[in-house]
């Protein structure tokens, strides 16, 4: 029996750019989900069709009820209001919050035993409110975050390089906004860090251009956010789930004392597998950037006492 993703929120641009790589990585059937009646069918009829000229063979289909949920391997959650021009991630908190809260209890009621991925701003509070509503143990529930942020900082090394993407592998800790804690020591280009590679200061600027990377996309699209990359990343833990790739990728989870933190979700190294968040990947921080990560931890606990969870 194929595997089944679901993607809450399918008829957004995140949500169908995910449904669209997903299928193309032929790893499950997909089912876009959305409330907006005929939009998801839709999308995925108009997905479905390209089937034959980009070759795959995963069903698509698309419908406005959550009981299409059922027997999901694997949910998405896009679903919820985009950024604007001027808007930073918190001030989307009490708008998304109610449409996650909704999205987890539909998912607790069809799909009780499915992996959660969430992608809705703010992602470390969302993350924290779908796990909290699903009641699903720890490992199932995670947010994409450090994959994306991971990806920014990459292509702007290889930008700067003039290297190949492939050659770049990057980790970035913390909060999915401003606060997150790029880690130069741990980013290489063929195994070399860039601290080898690049200045101080040509490092400087790229770990702000990737802290900033969702607002520069906005402010160039003034009528819309990112939805390429962010979908990308959430196919790519999809994929490392449901082939059991286990990869060491940063997401999102709930930290239990792990970098001194505990009660939040934030970006940290994990390990993403067939049983999903299989482990925590402790990495010896310097205290300069220990203390940036604890500084994110408490941005994003501020931000879910807001929300009284």
């Amino acid at each position: 029996m194929a595997k089944k993703v679901s993607v809450i929120g399918g008829g957004g641009n995140v949500g169908a750019s995910c449904a669209l790589y997903v299928a193309e990585m032929e790893i499950a059937d997909v089912v876009m989900i959305d409330i907006l009646e005929g939009v998801p069918q839709g999308k995925a009829l108009d997905l479905q069709q390209s089937a034959p000229i980009q070759g795959f063979d995963a069903y698509v289909t698309g419908s406005s009820d959550f009981a299409a949920l059922e027997g999901s391997d694997v949910v998405v959650v896009t679903a919820g209001f985009p950024r604007k021009p001027g808007m930073s991630r918190e001030d989307l908190l009490k708008a998304n919050a109610d449409i996650v809260r909704n999205a987890a209890e539909k998912i607790r009621t069809h799909a009780p035993n499915a992996f959660v991925i969430v992608v809705t701003n703010p992602l470390d509070v969302m993350a924290y409110l779908a796990w909290k509503t699903t009641g699903f143990p720890k490992n199932r529930v995670m947010g994409m975050a450090g994959v994306l942020d991971s990806a920014r900082l990459r292509t702007f090394v290889a930008l700067e390089l003039g290297v190949s993407m492939q050659d770049v592998h990057a980790m970035v800790l913390g909060g999915h906004g401003d606060s997150m804690v790029p880690l130069p020591r741990y980013t290489t280009v063929g195994g070399i860090s860039i601290t080898e590679l690049l200045s101080p200061a040509q490092i400087e600027a790229i770990s702000k251009r990737t802290a900033n990377g969702g607002a520069e996309i906005v402010a160039l699209l003034k009528t819309g956010s990112a939805f390429y990359a962010p979908a990308a990343s959430a196919a790519q833990m999809v994929q490392a789930i449901l082939k059991d790739q286990r990869r060491l990728l940063p997401a999102a989870v709930l930290l239990e004392g792990e970098y001194g933190m505990r009660d939040l979700f934030i970006g940290v190294p994990i390990i993403l597998g067939g049983q999903g968040v299989e482990r925590i990947v402790p990495l010896q921080l310097s205290a300069e950037e220990d203390a940036a990560l604890r500084k994110s931890g408490d941005a994003v606990k501020k931000t879910i006492a807001e929300l009284g969870l």
